[in-house]
């Protein structure tokens, strides 16, 4: 009898995407929402077979859609054979559930996407923690909907018992859960509280920006190392630091953090706040912006927003914008003349394919990290050469004279770095030139 190779691979899904927005968008805004939602499923694994929309006044408390809508899309699923349904606005509990019955396939809204592809993208323990707790938040005032067999329960005392016990069960244990994840979390925050303790004196950048703005690929170019890049949504989760030579004795300790995306679910936002605190602890920021792409003000926006809900829109910020060489010469001027409208921000174009167009980035960072620097005069031992040594490291030296057993040393140097050698005994820190 001949062997039979069984295909484990999981199928894939056929999806249909369903916009419905209350607001008053545009037609092609309402499009290009639904065309990252279809890349936000080509992401997960699934495959879009179809799709539509319907303006809302304001959503169904029952169905979300109205009731005629809600049935051509029943019509659409059997039609085309599909197994999944996404939202790209947010369900509640009871909607989802309405909705699954009424279809009879699985139905997920935005933020249950993304936060499945956090999952599948996630590499560090770190991450893994993260995405685990956003995940049981999001799922805890679903589970009655998760409990789908309980939907086969009709009546009977001794029948439905047993099943909301374990309903509230399972709540007890996913609150413990809950409870022991943010309790890792903080421990974690502590240990990156003490990482960044050990770089104190280091000047320090954080990229922030919409995701596949190609934060990661600027990261790899300016470093000269090598990067996880993909060109999806979310290619990666785990933040990075690089150090990055700006020339005439500056470096930079660059940052590499997770992108942002419309509707970022807010459990998603609060959990990753550990790793969101390198950008709230960076000296400025880069807001990377996909120069190429039909939306990049509205993804400045986005990510603006996200920013201001973190508390760190009133951080230093430098305005990157990536990908022109995917510009025609007539596109770039266009770009650099609406760049000059934007806030009073430095602003740099650039292209992570294009080493020789991220000289204007380097000049902007050496810019601000030599705009951080206080003037100094240090006294000190000749015999200290590990002092010396750390002013030569941390600081940019102006002038070296030497009488006797004593070094003057003039240098431009972090206040960080100023407050250490304020504490070496023997070292005397004077203000000014």
């Amino acid at each position: 009898m001949p062997t039979q190779l069984l295909d484990q691979r999981t199928p894939v899904e056929r999806a249909i995407l369903v916009g419905a927005p209350s607001g008053g968008e545009r037609p092609e805004v309402i499009r290009e929402h639904l065309a990252e939602l279809g890349r936000l499923t080509d992401t997960a694994g699934g495959l879009v077979v179809g799709s539509l929309v319907q303006r809302l006044q304001s959503p169904s408390p029952r169905l979300y859609l109205g009731k005629g809508k809600a049935d051509e899309l029943a019509e659409l699923v059997e039609a085309l054979g599909a197994d999944l349904v996404i939202f790209d606005e947010e369900l509640s509990p009871a909607q989802g559930k309405n909705l699954e019955t009424l279809l009879g396939v699985r139905v997920m809204d935005r933020a249950e996407l993304i936060l499945d592809i956090f999952a599948t993208r996630a590499r560090t323990s770190e991450s893994r923690l993260q995405v685990e707790l956003a995940q049981l938040e999001y799922l805890l005032p679903r589970l009655r909907r998760m409990w789908s067999h309980l939907s086969r329960i009709r009546g009977g005392i001794g029948l439905r018992g047993p099943g909301e016990t374990q309903l509230e069960t399972d709540r007890r244990l996913i609150g413990t859960r809950i409870a022991d994840l943010r309790k890792k979390l903080r421990a974690v925050a502590q240990a990156r509280a003490t990482q960044r303790k050990h770089r104190e004196g280091a000047f320090r950048a954080a990229l922030v920006g919409y995701t596949n703005a190609g934060k990661s690929s600027l990261l790899a170019t300016l470093s000269g190392t090598s990067q996880f890049i993909e060109d999806r949504l979310f290619a990666t989760l785990d933040s990075s630091t690089r150090s990055v030579d700006l020339g005439d004795g500056f470096e930079a300790l660059v940052t590499d953090t997770v992108g942002f995306i419309r509707k970022l679910p807010h459990h998603l936002v609060a959990s990753f706040r550990s790793t969101l605190e390198e950008a709230r602890e960076a000296d400025v920021l880069l807001h990377v912006i996909d120069a190429s792409h039909p939306e990049a003000e509205a993804h400045r926006r986005v990510v603006m927003g996200v920013l201001e809900e973190l508390a760190l829109h009133e951080r230093p910020q430098i305005l990157v914008f990536n990908k022109i060489d995917l510009l025609s010469s007539d596109d770039l001027l266009a770009l650099r003349h609406r760049a000059q409208a934007l806030e009073p921000l430095p602003t740099v174009f650039a292209s992570a394919q294009r080493a020789e167009t991220l000289a204007g980035l380097r000049d902007a960072l050496k810019a601000r990290a030599r705009g951080g620097l206080t003037d100094v005069r240090v006294r000190l031992p000749l015999a200290d050469g590990r002092t010396l040594a750390s002013l030569y490291d941390g600081a940019e030296v102006l002038e070296q004279t030497q009488e006797g057993a004593i070094v003057t040393v003039l240098a431009k140097a972090p206040e960080a770095l100023i407050g250490r050698l304020r504490g070496v005994p023997g070292v005397v820190v004077e203000s000014g030139s």
